[in-house]
């Protein structure tokens, strides 16, 4: 009995031991094949590859990365091929990566790993790619911008108004930074979609030819029936406009007007060209007194002390020749029975077509007086310009500021003026004479506009032969400037 039992005992440790066996062989056999892929674990280029053989391997992560991806314009959605993009990957460089990594890995310690379930060494492979940035801008630009791309719309005059109705808003691809966003979605095995870049554009203004004709639509609803002359220059992009019109008609212009008191920015100029910084308080004063208060004694004394007691005007206008100035000039002072220097002929009062029968003393043309604003603004910004470049250091920088700070302090509200928003920044001067005949002819305001759109130089001239009434004249000036201002802040 005893023996039977120890028998048993044995069989069934035989029994055991051939069943371990065999479990350990099954294991062996399983983990042999597991072996022959890739671990639990393996990833390659974000892809989980783990039980996969090298085949299985490329052709799952090939499947993941040569799936189309999305490209989003706005609410446009394009499925794009990465071939189409010039992606190409590496796959078999990637797969021998893996194995090599996988192999370097002893093969009892794994299966002892994974005979007690524990977890196997994780193996990543980043992704190995080619992407040619010239494949995706090409098609970004043929596909994509030249079909969704919107060109905006340019804002337009209202007929019959001095305002501007804003264009429709454009879209624009932005190539250049869309082109890592689509390399980044290229090489990610999750994010598929890529938010291009898409920048809004802004309704171009009206050309100023349109601008012109919205200023010529003004002229011929209001009562007045003389000679408008306008000059313009945006001083960011450099374009002027210069018209004369009169009753439908069109004249060239650059007509000689009377200047009056529009010819003492020439004044200024001409004093800050011999005065020595800081500008003597005698000086200050004088300035001040003839651009604010547009006193005339101011500027005739400041030519006696700062240019010459007898000829100061004479200097004057020599100095507007010298910056190409030749149809602006002053020939005698402002006090009454003030002496003829000299007579001037020039480009503008010697036209045949049109005569104005401007004053004799002091003339200019719309155009010129813009020019000389244009360089007092590029001297105060930049220092540069025709004074730089003619005048050297007589005139500074430092200086011009101060000419428009004094013209700033010009505030009359009427004329150009009066068309601007309440708080807009204009360093101007007017001037209009009452003449022999006891009636005014000429109206002239000139100036800088400082807008949020903006700057730009305008100088409106008006002449009426028979009497120009200063209430219509008035009302044109506001009206053609509120136009003016419309145009460079369109909203």
């Amino acid at each position: 009995m005893k023996f039977s039992r120890f028998n048993l005992y044995r069989w069934i440790s035989i029994a055991f031991f051939v069943f371990a066996s065999i479990l350990q062989v099954v294991q062996l056999i399983q983990f042999s094949r597991i072996r022959a892929g890739f671990p639990p674990g393996t990833n390659i280029a974000g892809i989980a590859v783990g039980g996969l053989n090298q085949q299985q391997a490329a052709d799952r992560v090939t499947e993941a990365y040569n799936r189309p991806i999305e490209l989003l314009y706005g609410d446009n959605i394009i499925h794009t091929k990465p071939s189409q993009l010039g992606f190409e990957m590496d796959i078999q460089d990637m797969i021998a990566a893996a194995d090599q990594q996988r192999v370097t890995l002893p093969f009892w310690t794994s299966f002892w790993d994974y005979l007690w379930n524990r977890p196997s060494q994780a193996f990543n492979t980043p992704l190995r790619s080619k992407v040619n940035d010239n494949r995706i801008r090409l098609y970004l630009s043929q596909e994509i911008s030249s079909r969704y791309d919107q060109t905006p719309e340019t804002s337009q005059p209202i007929p019959g108004t001095t305002n501007f109705k804003y264009g429709k808003p454009g879209l624009v691809l932005d190539i250049e930074k869309s082109i890592p966003v689509v390399v980044r979605t290229l090489q990610s095995s999750y994010e598929r979609s890529a938010n291009l870049i898409v920048r809004e554009i802004a309704p171009p203004r009206p050309s100023l030819d349109n601008l012109e004709i919205l200023l010529k639509q003004i002229i011929d609803r209001s009562n007045f029936d003389g000679l408008t002359e306008i000059y313009i220059l945006d001083l960011e992009n450099r374009e002027e406009i210069n018209f004369a019109y009169e009753s439908r008609t069109d004249y060239d212009p650059g007509i000689a007007y009377t200047a009056a008191s529009v010819i003492k920015i020439p004044i200024m100029v001409s004093t800050f060209k011999r005065l020595n910084e800081p500008t003597p308080q005698g000086a200050a004063l004088l300035i001040e007194q003839m651009i604010e208060q547009s006193e005339n004694p101011p500027a005739d004394r400041l030519m006696q002390t700062y240019l010459d007691p007898s000829i100061g005007p004479i200097f004057i206008s020599q100095d507007m020749q010298q910056i190409g100035l030749q149809s602006t000039f002053l020939a005698g002072h402002f006090y009454f029975g003030a002496p003829l220097l000299q007579r001037y002929n020039t480009p503008a009062n010697t036209r045949l077509d049109y005569d104005t029968e401007p004053d004799i003393y002091n003339q200019t043309s719309p155009a010129e007086m813009g020019m000389l604003l244009d360089d007092i603004y590029q001297c105060a910004q930049t220092n540069g310009g025709t004074f730089k470049a003619i005048f050297e250091e007589e005139i500074t920088q430092s200086e011009c500021r101060l000419m428009i700070t004094y013209l700033t302090q010009n505030k009359i509200a009427v004329l150009l003026q009066a068309g601007l928003p309440d708080g807009t920044q204009i360093a101007h001067k007017h001037g209009w004479i009452t003449e022999t005949d006891g009636l005014i002819h000429t109206i002239m305001d000139a100036g800088i506009v400082f807008t949020p759109g903006g700057n730009y130089v305008v100088v409106i001239a008006m002449y009426q032969p028979t009497q120009l009434i200063f209430d219509i004249a008035n009302l044109l000036s506001a009206q053609l400037s509120s136009a003016i201002y419309n145009y460079f802040n369109i909203q």
